[in-house]
């Protein structure tokens, strides 16, 4: 295992999770949605990824998360199991896929989980979903809840203003708090028996999730004040890219050394 402070390269679970967060050890996610992120990633030591439909933007393009389809999830999902190693993978159920009804959700959350090979699903709500937060458990399916500013309800707030709830899926393994407060994030920590992972929600949270490609910085014209950049891949692809092109152009690639 080469993670940075990582030592432990047992798999990462649920339960896991939630010994880290009894014995005050931070927890690191990140999200992926492709096999060779995902790789590197999870060698890189992080504790847990998460395939979100944030995938919508990242990898589609879209305005918002919300067209995004059980199917498209499950082929995101599956791609970053085959990448990981250690780390706890959870995938994202995707709007209009657990709201309307719970035997829906229930049928859903089944073939994300098997046709994927992913450890756990995320929910975004509170307790409007709680019936079918309960029957995805009753399933046998670990559970990650997401309260604060929960991007599927766009539509439904107008806003990506602020939101916070106190209310904890009973069941799930584990929390994100999103765009929270961060004095209000610390309270709900401090309350709840289970980690809470925040973006946005300040560092009383027990863990802590970025969107790769922002973090890595890949992105640009989004610059959330939560938002740190470790890197700025897109100035070292964009110039890499460009000396290739230089480089076909003029001739120069390929050399008599790189034909066979």
């Amino acid at each position: 295992m080469t993670g940075y402070l990582v030592s432990d390269s047992r798999k990462v679970t649920t339960h896991r999770f939630i010994e880290m967060k009894q014995r005050g050890e931070k927890i690191s996610m990140l999200t992926s949605y492709d096999f060779t992120t995902a790789g590197i990633v999870d060698s890189a030591g992080v504790d847990g990824i998460l395939v979100g439909d944030s995938a919508s933007n990242v990898m589609v393009g879209n305005a918002t998360t919300l067209p995004m389809t059980v199917d498209q999830m499950i082929y995101h999902a599956r791609a970053v199991v085959h990448g990981v190693k250690r780390a706890l993978v959870v995938c994202d159920m995707p709007f209009g896929s657990y709201q309307s009804d719970r035997k829906e959700g229930v049928r859903n959350a089944v073939r994300i989980m098997k046709e994927s090979g992913c450890d756990a699903l995320k929910l975004e709500g509170g307790a409007e979903i709680i019936d079918t937060v309960k029957g995805i458990l009753d399933a046998g399916i670990p559970v990650m809840g997401h309260l604060g500013l929960t991007p599927q309800s766009i539509n439904k707030f107008g806003t990506y203003a602020v939101r916070a709830k106190d209310e904890a899926e009973a069941g799930c393994f584990s929390l994100v708090l999103e765009k929270v407060p961060a004095t209000l994030a610390s309270k709900v920590t401090a309350n709840l028996p289970i980690p809470t992972i925040g973006i946005g929600a300040g560092a009383g949270t027990d863990g802590q999730i970025l969107v790769v490609a922002d973090m890595l910085g890949m992105t640009k014209g989004f610059s959330p004040k939560f938002l740190r950049r470790y890197a700025d891949l897109n100035t070292i692809m964009t110039d890499a890219i460009g000396h290739y092109v230089s480089d076909v152009k003029t001739s120069s690639f390929p050399s008599a050394d790189e034909a066979y």
